[in-house]
């Protein structure tokens, strides 16, 4: 197998999005003030980080078509990968992902399994609806803060992050899908900004953002979080919401909403230290 190949494999994961996965798993068990078993907690990211890798890659298979429009320079729509081999290695890491929460637990297991049909369900049906698959990329990732919790028996402790989390993705899944506008339109996708418009779609970003800026207060206001983690929130995490939020309303060309989405991206790992220090 050539290199190139590998390394179009290696893509179809998103490992930043895989990588982040991966250390929220690892916070959320932190913030429960305990890493016992520790190998849990190791297994649960390595799950988790499978689980993700299948549901991005089964993503680009089902996109094949709206990528060649959006995003032809991703490994399928270019050519440096087939179809069939995406959808078994997305299989393949699935199952890895199952198998691997099954070594922690039976209920670590049950969860495995129903975000992996979730996620599939979401690149196959559901992306292509009215707001339920931003809700179903938003539970996902909301739930894997839980999956950390439940690897060392602490699932409450994180409910916190996984409503910051939420919040966050369906955000930031509203961007993105006024960025791929044009590809859905052409291939009858309905989500909310083919079916209501960008102006009403960017009135849902500002809305939604609004109403996390505001959760993330409660917690602070609450003594249930300390200074260090308002701080950090309020530093790293406010002036990049607002400067999203105002950009989207000067600039609405794909390449900028692109660069947006990205950005959201990256400080997720801000609120990840947030929490961490919370």
């Amino acid at each position: 197998m050539k290199l190139t190949t590998l390394k179009a494999f290696f893509l179809l994961t998103r490992p930043v999005n895989v990588v982040i996965a991966m250390l929220s798993v690892f916070v959320a068990a932190f913030i429960t003030g305990t890493l016992h078993p520790f190998q849990n907690v190791v297994l649960a990211c390595l799950s988790a980080g499978l689980i993700f890798a299948g549901a991005n890659t089964i993503n680009d298979y089902y996109d094949f078509q709206i990528d060649k429009i959006n995003k032809p320079n991703r490994p399928l729509p270019a050519g440096i990968v087939d179809r069939q081999s995406v959808f078994f290695i997305s299989t393949m890491e699935y199952a890895a992902g199952i198998l691997v929460g099954l070594a922690i637990s039976t209920s670590l297991f049950i969860m495995a399994l129903i975000f992996s049909i979730l996620s599939f369900f979401y690149s196959a049906y559901l992306k292509r609806t009215v707001l339920w698959g931003n809700l179903a990329v938003s539970l996902s990732t909301a739930a894997v803060f839980v999956y950390g919790g439940m690897a060392v028996k602490e699932p409450a402790q994180t409910i916190i992050p996984a409503i910051f989390a939420l919040f966050y993705h369906f955000g930031r899944e509203i961007i993105k899908d006024i960025q791929d506008l044009k590809g859905d339109i052409q291939h009858a996708a309905s989500t909310f900004p083919a079916k209501f418009g960008i102006p009403a779609a960017i009135q849902l970003i500002w809305s939604n953002f609004l109403i996390l800026i505001f959760l993330t207060i409660v917690p602070y206001w609450k003594h249930w979080y300390g200074i260090h983690y308002f701080l950090i929130v309020a530093l790293g995490i406010y002036p990049v919401i607002f400067y999203v939020l105002f950009s989207i309303l000067k600039n609405r060309e794909p390449q900028h909403l692109g660069f947006l989405s990205n950005l959201l991206k990256a400080d997720m790992f801000v609120g990840l230290l947030a929490i961490y220090f919370r």
